[in-house]
């Protein structure tokens, strides 16, 4: 363990001081032992004692403790689960910038500071949504996470809905489960936003819907979504995309939405128009098929500038 001297901070988060006395995070005032912070070969690890988690803790003890741990080395690393979204919040929030995926057992995300880098929050891509979720009053987008792993295992088992997959195969237990778990983690690290949509009149699970930030330098994102039988041909699919849409044009640095559908997927491609998207063009075996076939694609897009004008004038709004 690297050893600091005590050092004093004021903590804004949590409304208080704390002080690092060997690897204790101390409350300066009452003295009361808030958690442990320490550092080994370069990489922090930290921990928060429950009754004090919330407060910002956790996001001061690291951005002070990696200050003073910078004046003496150049580079300092957390590695975090990828099923912990509240320590990546902290990383993150604490200037920290996910790097690479560290392979074994478990896998681990990598989170770097440099002595260099700005010790304001990482920029993330991807923001929260606002108040937690997207509304029009007749379909509600929320974060996908573990709580939904039976519901999205019932929708990749739906025939039509594993044909138009890509690869167009049945996703195994244990890739439903990751894709549920690590959700939050992909969302942080701004590559994906992954949404359940539900009825509102209902509360129930009707589908999903995806967005994919493949091209932060162009501005380019994708969105993809399916719908359990059940609740197709009411709209919900096409209301789902435009909040999508709508949240990605005004919070993000997203410009150009793209979505493509097999070339017989006809509902798929109304719901597109439906939603405001144009038609642009035909990519000829673009898709992986099933028995090592390619599949066509016909391509929709949508400009920020498109949907934003048939907005002004529309009932959607954000909750």
């Amino acid at each position: 363990m690297d050893q600091n001297t005590e050092v004093r901070v004021e903590d804004a988060g949590a409304g208080g001081g704390i002080r690092f006395r060997g690897d204790t995070i101390v409350d300066g005032r009452t003295g009361d032992v808030l958690g442990r912070i320490g550092l080994e070969h370069g990489i922090l690890t930290f921990e928060v004692v429950p009754e004090f988690r919330g407060r910002g803790v956790a996001t001061t003890a690291v951005r002070e403790f990696s200050r003073a741990m910078l004046t003496r080395r150049d580079r300092l690393e957390i590695r975090i689960e990828w099923e912990n979204p509240v320590a990546q919040r902290v990383a993150l929030a604490a200037g920290y910038t996910r790097e690479s995926v560290r392979r074994g057992h478990p896998e681990l995300l990598v989170y770097s500071r440099l002595a260099d880098d700005p010790e304001t929050p990482a920029l993330r891509l991807l923001p929260d949504l606002p108040g937690g979720e997207l509304s029009d009053g007749v379909v509600t987008l929320r974060p996908l996470g573990e709580q939904d792993i039976d519901f999205y295992t019932e929708l990749h088992n739906v025939p039509d809905v594993i044909a138009t997959s890509v690869p167009p195969e049945p996703k195994s237990a244990e890739e439903i489960r990751r894709r549920c778990a690590r959700a939050q983690a992909h969302w942080l690290a701004g590559d994906r936003a992954d949404l359940v949509i539900l009825d509102c009149a209902t509360g129930a699970r009707a589908g999903e819907i995806g967005l994919y930030y493949q091209e932060p330098p162009t501005g380019q994102a994708m969105i993809g979504y399916s719908m359990l039988p059940a609740y197709r041909k009411k709209g919900f699919a096409s209301r789902a995309a435009q909040l999508l849409a709508l949240w990605a044009f005004a919070e993000t640095g997203i410009a150009r939405l793209i979505a493509g559908t097999l070339p017989t997927n006809t509902g798929s491609q109304r719901v597109l128009e439906k939603a405001g998207f144009t038609r642009e063009a035909y990519l000829r075996s673009r898709l992986p098929g099933p028995d090592g076939t390619r599949n066509d694609d016909v391509q929709y897009v949508l400009l920020a500038g498109d949907l934003l004008a048939q907005a002004s004038g529309g009932s959607a709004s954000h909750t």
